[in-house]
């Protein structure tokens, strides 16, 4: 009776055990699928570095380098277009050509061992702006942090300059919705020859009887008792009810008295706060 009760014991614990293979295996599973599929979607390029494996035919496994016309030479079949193709295309291309009269239900797997085809170039309000190769596929936000990610004078506007079949066009991308917002509509994805540009903040000024005069970055939405409060308010003696704003409208300089606490505050504006007398 020992020994029976010791092997349900032991069945017990495999199973268990068993079933924490599984989940681990499954989570394993899960995480590897999107990256295959991105990988099988990339399309690919001149430049890119192709590992070829035919299944049971080693001879016949090559790597390649895809030519500036996007031709690979591949055993037996010799040169071969794959303009416009993604990695899964090409491996179904080789697949169906080696069918026609070389081998039977040939079975080809394609991987990119190096990517070089595809670069795009960011500048403007980022840390390290330059040219970047994109290795499958990537987003807007993951470039700019490949970027090394936006300066502290970085302004709430992106800008991408891109060309379709031809024919320019220019991309804006709203930060202040991207990042601050969090509208994931707007995380694009960027494409080779991509022109990106990271618009520099516009400023505002508090000069007189606050805490920390200076200038500061302009938001949406920002008011006389908001642009005050990040200059860390009012001084002891400041006369809070004879606030100025000096403006400049059609090149003209205009100056507001006795503004209102909650009056906008635009770009460029001079916030002024004068010394009580009294």
């Amino acid at each position: 009776m020992k020994q029976i009760k010791f092997s349900l014991e032991q069945a017990f614990q495999c199973k268990k055990m068993t079933r924490s293979l599984l989940k681990n295996l499954l989570i394993l599973i899960v995480i590897a699928v999107p990256c295959i599929c991105l990988s099988q979607e990339y399309t690919v390029g001149e430049g890119d570095v192709l590992d070829i494996n035919v299944y049971e035919n080693q001879d016949l496994s090559t790597t390649v380098r895809v030519s500036s016309d996007s031709t690979i030479r591949v055993p037996l079949l010799g040169e071969i277009s794959v303009k416009g193709l993604t990695v899964s295309q090409v491996s179904t291309k080789i697949e169906e050509l080696f069918a026609d009269g070389y081998l039977v239900d040939p079975q080809v797997d394609v991987f990119i061992s190096e990517h070089r085809s595809k670069k795009a170039i960011i500048l403007g309000q980022i840390k390290n702006p330059g040219q970047y190769e994109l290795r499958g596929r990537i987003t807007f936000l993951e470039f700019i942090s490949k970027a090394g990610g936006l300066t502290s004078d970085a302004g709430n506007k992106a800008y991408i300059e891109r060309k379709t079949k031809g024919k320019s066009e220019q991309i804006e991308i709203d930060l202040y919705k991207l990042v601050t917002k969090g509208d994931a509509s707007l995380n694009i994805p960027i494409l080779g020859n991509d022109s990106i540009y990271i618009s520099k903040a516009k400023i505002y000024y508090v000069s007189g009887e606050v805490k920390k005069p200076d200038s500061y970055k302009y938001d949406k939405e920002l008011t006389i008792i908001k642009a005050i409060t990040m200059a860390g308010g009012f001084s002891k003696i400041a006369a809070k009810n004879k606030v100025q704003i000096i403006r400049v409208v059609g090149g003209k300089k205009l100056i507001f008295k006795n503004v209102n606490m909650d009056k906008p505050v635009l770009p460029e504006d001079i916030i002024v706060v004068p010394e009580s007398f009294f």
